[in-house]
């Protein structure tokens, strides 16, 4: 079997790393982020996320997954790096893993789907906001999102009537529907 002709055509982005830069990554990858591979490689993760706080602390959040189990998997928003869509933000689910459990940025593989076509990013949130809307998303209380994200969970509940509000929702389950569909 070919292995790199199953990495290029695999039907969703993988990308090979090494201390949180992308050393090889796959053509549907780059479609998905409107970038060849020549602007990918050797760059930092960075590039693929909204801003470099989001970068750093997502970072840190799965650090002890990755020590733990080697895998770590997530929905979050991630940003078109080129292309005519370049800037936008759309929803997609991650998953990675560590080669090495004891210093997991080390060297991983992750896969990226593109989740936009079923959950379309709709009001302007800030981080904070799309990391509790991606744990909503999941079906966690705010006082397991207060663990996951490391803040209390009276702050979780004042982030989640923001969401409520931007989303015009009346009830949590009214607003993880509006999530869920855009």
């Amino acid at each position: 079997m070919d292995y790199q002709l199953a990495f290029d055509l695999a039907p969703v982005g993988l990308v090979l790393s090494r201390n949180r830069s992308i050393v090889d990554c796959n053509q549907h990858l780059c479609e998905m982020f409107g970038a060849s591979r020549e602007q990918l490689i050797g760059q930092s993760f960075m590039v693929l996320y909204p801003s470099a706080d989001e970068y750093e602390r997502i970072g840190a959040r799965m650090l002890p997954f990755l020590n733990a189990k080697g895998i770590y998997a997530d929905d979050r928003i991630m940003k078109r790096v080129d292309g005519r869509n370049k800037g936008e933000t759309f929803w997609c689910h991650v998953t990675g893993r560590a080669l090495n459990r004891n210093a997991p940025h080390e060297s991983g593989i992750w896969t990226f789907e593109d989740l936009s076509s079923r959950r379309p990013v709709t009001a302007e949130l800030t981080a904070r906001e799309r990391e509790v809307a991606a744990h909503l998303m999941e079906g966690m209380t705010s006082k397991e999102i207060g663990r996951a994200l490391i803040i209390s969970h009276r702050t979780v509940e004042i982030y989640r009537a923001r969401l409520m509000r931007k989303y015009k929702a009346s009830t949590t389950a009214d607003l993880v529907h509006k999530l869920l569909a855009g």
